[in-house]
């Protein structure tokens, strides 16, 4: 079997057609609006975060979850595409949850203000991410299922 053919294996029910809807749903949101809202969304925030060279990595990640997040819906190239999210979601999480897990910035990384800190305190606020994280895990897993653009590609 090809490498192309092996990285778009249809593998997985119909159903996860849900997930792959949900999932990029989300990243495709998230990545146009950081470029409709950059100040609040992308480079802005990723400077408050204490994430480095934000005017670079403010369009670079808009650019990953807007593309990639296209890539899920569609079921296009979906593993490699959940890979880039996968590591997307899990930057994110550790840049903004663990402050908040620890009660403290750091690495750099700034804690943002809340009303309380610690692990509740941090699964509330990841509880999005943590979804998203899970979700692409279970991408990576299943397939993108029959219902996808892998499967076309998979029967040429």
């Amino acid at each position: 079997m090809s490498f192309w053919k092996k990285i778009a294996a249809p593998t997985g029910a119909n159903a996860n057609i849900l997930i792959r809807l949900v999932v990029g749903g989300v990243f495709l949101n998230e990545g146009i609006l950081k470029f409709l809202y950059p100040t609040a969304q992308a480079a802005g925030r990723f400077a408050k975060i204490g994430i480095p060279h934000p005017d670079f990595f403010g369009p670079f990640v808009g650019t990953v979850e807007t593309v990639c997040g296209a890539m899920v819906i569609l079921g296009l190239l979906t593993r490699p595409a959940a890979i880039a999210l996968f590591i997307d979601i899990s930057v994110a999480i550790f840049t903004t949850k663990i402050p908040v897990l620890l009660g403290h910035g750091f690495f750099g990384f700034s804690l943002m203000q809340l009303p309380n800190y610690g692990f509740l305190s941090m699964v509330h606020e990841a509880r999005t991410d943590f979804s998203m994280w899970f979700s692409l895990l279970f991408l990576l897993l299943a397939g993108p299922g029959r219902l996808s653009a892998d499967a076309l590609i998979a029967r040429t």
